[in-house]
């Protein structure tokens, strides 16, 4: 029989849509994983200099800077952790997003709108691998083709 960890595994979100974080919480916490939101990158940053995550989700626009330069931020404070880009902006196919998780600034993505699935099944992914093992395989999180322009 398994035991609990000590401390609980906390997801952070970051997303200046109230009603985006909200959902997020509740499917992550429904996972049994603690949550901690903020609305900006300055915010995320704070956060994360007194709270230890293990995880983040990170939306792609935000009002104080670009999703991705967050994610190197906190990829260069925290080089194992996985940063996942949530984007109704970006799209899973799209160069850009290719070369980010290639060049191992983000671990994943996932589209707007989402299904509880993409979710569910990034975090527990990210959550279940090593802390070093940050190939360069992509790891883009769909159960849909990409809208159609």
């Amino acid at each position: 029989m398994g035991t609990a960890p000590i401390f609980p595994r906390v997801v952070l979100i970051v997303d200046d849509e109230p009603d985006m974080c909200w959902a997020l919480e509740r499917i992550i916490a429904g996972m049994g994983y603690q949550t901690v939101s903020a609305p900006s990158g300055q915010d995320a940053a704070r956060l994360v200099e007194r709270i230890p995550v293990e995880m983040a989700l990170v939306d792609a626009k935000l009002p104080d800077m670009e999703g991705i330069d967050l994610a190197r931020q906190l990829r260069q404070r925290q080089p194992g952790l996985p940063v996942v880009l949530v984007s109704g902006y970006f799209y899973e196919l799209d160069a850009r997003v290719q070369e980010w998780i290639r060049q191992e600034v983000i671990w994943g993505f996932i589209g707007k709108p989402f299904v509880l699935s993409q979710v569910r099944k990034a975090v527990e992914t990210a959550l279940a691998r090593p802390v070093h093992d940050l190939t360069a395989a992509t790891r883009t999180i769909s159960s849909a083709p990409p809208p159609a322009c």
